[in-house]
Order: structure tokens, then C-alpha cells, then sequence
């Protein structure tokens, strides 16, 4: 079981998560708290993970404990207590597992004192891995690390279904970047969807551009989940590399996306439930956005027209023509890649990422 964890998730039996991400839990901010229902986020590989179990919290927090309503308030995510914010996590964690174990069941992975298994030579020991085990179960007792979920979500896909779910493009669930592993779209949308699909595009891709058949097809999104996603990086963009997000994922079930913006994670989202399915909502609406550094104090609220008039790409006089993210900063520009042309007002917060 060990070997073939590593193997899903490095491609090799040798390489072993760092220390950044053996630190890596769950903790929220303080409770009733201007971001009560907020977790801090690390700033290595885990952030994706931290960041999409925190957009299911926002989902459970606004949508699920609250079924009845229509349009929920940004007050009731600042009176969360202590209670309720673990009921949240379980919640947020709960739901990507019975995803990924397409509703059948799903498994939680723990730590037990004794090795699994006598590694071989081609094994690098890191004295978690080998102590990793899984049993069926619907919630999670005790301390829930980064990877101890990350473990409990490939259990709960199944290693053969995963497998199945990749494609020639991604053999694997982790890459290495920079010296540090990062989550791959693939375990990305894993945890939205409950499909491990490589690519952002909608269905499966059987032909490249000039026509020709693929050898083995590019697996793409399949169908709308409750979070979505939203993609954009100001470096891709100049190389003409900036990858087209499809509306599977554009457009999910629930007003809340997992947004990738220059290399990182944030997450926006509406209270109104109604957002994306009354086209009459979308001429003017609030979004709100937090990117889960320490450094953020408040959620940002953002109001969002898309009617009245539309943002130009010319300077206005208040911005610096010579500094693209003054100029267009990449939050607004994530935004836009949603909502073409919409004009955004930070109501008073100095712009930022």
C-alpha cells in the first residue's frame, strides 16, 4: 500500500514529502472573528488542499446548514464559534471523500505504531508512510493533517479508479516545483469534482489541433460540481500559455470557486445562492474574496457590474500605466475571466494579492 501511494503520488518510491508539508494541518482563525470561518493557509504545496477543503467550508457554513434560504449574510460567517467550525471541517472533509468514492463509501487514513510493511532498498523510509493505514468510516476523529487527508482521499478514489482517471499528460498527483511538491490539476480536481481529470476543459479530448487522433484520449471535466474553479496567471498570459478553464468548472452548482491566481490559492464567493442561476442577479452582485495569508484581516468585499458599463484596458488616470498590476490587478482580472468586460469596485481596499 505504501509503494503505491508513493508511486500515485510522486512517481517514484524515493521522493518523501518535506517538512513544510508534514506541518500542514487544519487550523482556523480565531472564532467569532471577522474570519471565523476562515483556515490559515501555508504557503508551500498544501495550500491547495487547505484552500479547497476551505471553499467546502464556506459551502457547508452558507448553503448546507442553512437549506431553506436563498441569500445568506457575511455576518453569519463572523459568529462562528468553536463548535461549529469543526463541524464545518468535518463536513468540508466528509464531502470530498464521498465524492471521490463516487457515493459508495469512503475511507479515512490514520496512523498506527507499527510498520505496514518491510520496505526494500528502492524505498525511502520517512516513518509515516509505512505506518499508514485505512478503514472504512464517514468522519474523522482527532487531528486531521494536510496529508493524513490527502492519504484518505486517494483511499476513498481507489488507486485503480485514479489510474483510470489520469491520462498520458499526468502519471501522478504531485509535481515538483521550485523544490517543493504541488498539488497537479488532476488532485485538484480530484477534490472538486471526485475525479482525478488532468485538464480544466469540459469532456474528454479524442484529437489534438491539426486533427489527428490522440493515441489515448485527454481527460477533461465531466460534469458541474458544487465549487468551481477559476484560473489566472499573469506570466502564462504573456507567453500565450494562459490554459482555458471550461464551463463545467466556470459555472458550478453553488456560487463559489477555488481560484489558482499567479501560482497561488484563494477562494471567492457570493451569499446568494441564486447567483448563477437567475441571470438577472448577474447585472450587479458583491463577491467576496479571501486568500488565506495571515496577513489578511478582513474579507474583501467586491462589487461586481457587469450591466451598467464595462472596464476598459486603458490607464485611467488613477492607475500606473507602467505597472500591470496596478494596472489590472490579477484578482479582478481572475474575476473578469468569468465575467467578461465587468467593471469591479473593491469598496475601499486597496487593491491587492
Amino acid at each position: 500500500m505504501a509503494v503505491d501511494l508513493r508511486m500515485i503520488l510522486f512517481g517514484s518510491t524515493f521522493h518523501i514529502f518535506n517538512y513544510e508539508w508534514k506541518k500542514s494541518y487544519f487550523k482556523f482563525r480565531e472564532p467569532f472573528s471577522n474570519l471565523s470561518y476562515a483556515l490559515e493557509a501555508e504557503r508551500g504545496g498544501a495550500r491547495a488542499i487547505q484552500m479547497a477543503i476551505q471553499a467546502n467550508i464556506i459551502k457547508y457554513l452558507l448553503y448546507t446548514r442553512n437549506k431553506d434560504t436563498d441569500n445568506s449574510h457575511l455576518q453569519s460567517l463572523h459568529e462562528v464559534t468553536e463548535k461549529e467550525q469543526e463541524k464545518a471541517l468535518a463536513a468540508a472533509l466528509t464531502d470530498i471523500l464521498w465524492a471521490a468514492g463516487e457515493g459508495q463509501g469512503s475511507s479515512v487514513c490514520l496512523v498506527t505504531p507499527d510498520c505496514s510493511f518491510s520496505p526494500n532498498l528502492d524505498y525511502k523510509v520517512d516513518n509515516f508512510t509505512e505506518k499508514a493505514s485505512s478503514r472504512p468510516d464517514f468522519k474523522v476523529e482527532g487531528s486531521h493533517g494536510v496529508i493524513l487527508f490527502l492519504y484518505s482521499l486517494i483511499f476513498s478514489r481507489r488507486i485503480d479508479r485514479l489510474r483510470e482517471d489520469l491520462d498520458a499528460t499526468t502519471p501522478h498527483l504531485l509535481n515538483m516545483s521550485l523544490g517543493n511538491f504541488v498539488c497537479r490539476q488532476a488532485l485538484v480536481n480530484l477534490m472538486l469534482t471526485g475525479r482525478a481529470s488532468p485538464n480544466m476543459f469540459n469532456g474528454n479530448v479524442q484529437y489534438n489541433a491539426q486533427g489527428e487522433l490522440l493515441a489515448q484520449p485527454l481527460h477533461g471535466v465531466l460534469s458541474r460540481s458544487d465549487v468551481g474553479y477559476l484560473h489566472w496567471n499573469r506570466e502564462q498570459l504573456e507567453q500565450d500559455k494562459l490554459p482555458t478553464v471550461g464551463s463545467m468548472l466556470k459555472t458550478p452548482k453553488l456560487p463559489i470557486w477555488l481560484c489558482f491566481i499567479n501560482g497561488t490559492y484563494s477562494v471567492i464567493f457570493s451569499t446568494n445562492r441564486s447567483l448563477l442561476s437567475d441571470w438577472k442577479m448577474e447585472h450587479l452582485f458583491d463577491l467576496y474574496f479571501y486568500n488565506g495569508q495571515p496577513s489578511q484581516k478582513n474579507t474583501v468585499q467586491l462589487t461586481i457590474d457587469t450591466h451598467s458599463h464595462h472596464w476598459e484596458e486603458d490607464p485611467s488616470p488613477g492607475k500606473v500605466a507602467g505597472d500591470p498590476e496596478k494596472r489590472f490587478p490579477s484578482v479582478e482580472m481572475t474575476i473578469r475571466s468569468k465575467w467578461q468586460g465587468a467593471a469591479i469596485d473593491w469598496n475601499g481596499t486597496v487593491p491587492f494579492f
